[in-house]
């Protein structure tokens, strides 16, 4: 299986890291190259970041309740740099009707409050079997 590169960062005016933190240190133990882009991003930061840093999967921490703006923004601006390949999987407390949405979006998994890491890692594992 290849090295796969995963780019973690936090949207927007949100604080809160802990859970950031863990998930990238849960996935680079699971043996995955992690950039931790860290908190206060704008989406365009968030591309910028992912297309520099050469990276399969963009892990987006939201948990302010601009998830769907702010996603939106991050997949627009990726399609615009011709970079739309890039899997995208978005953390925070998100509905179930929003999770939805940000799938119709084109985002591959949204991981909730509580998701195990284990099954965080094995979902993006998975995306790159074969």
């Amino acid at each position: 299986m290849k090295n796969i590169r995963v780019l973690l960062g936090i949207l927007g005016l949100d604080q809160h890291e802990v859970g950031a933190v863990a998930v990238a240190r849960m996935l680079r133990d699971a043996g995955m190259e992690v950039v931790y882009a860290g908190r206060f991003k704008l989406p365009a930061m968030i591309v910028q970041a992912a297309l520099q840093e050469d990276v399969d999967v963009i892990g987006l921490s939201i948990l302010s309740g601009a998830h769907l703006s702010l996603t939106q923004r991050v997949i627009q601006n990726l399609r615009d740099k011709s970079a739309g390949d890039k899997v995208i999987v978005v953390g925070g407390t998100i509905s179930p009707t929003d999770a939805g949405k940000l799938k119709e979006m084109g985002v591959a998994e949204v991981f909730i409050p509580g998701t195990p890491i284990k099954n965080i890692a094995d979902f993006i594992k998975k995306k790159f079997a074969g």
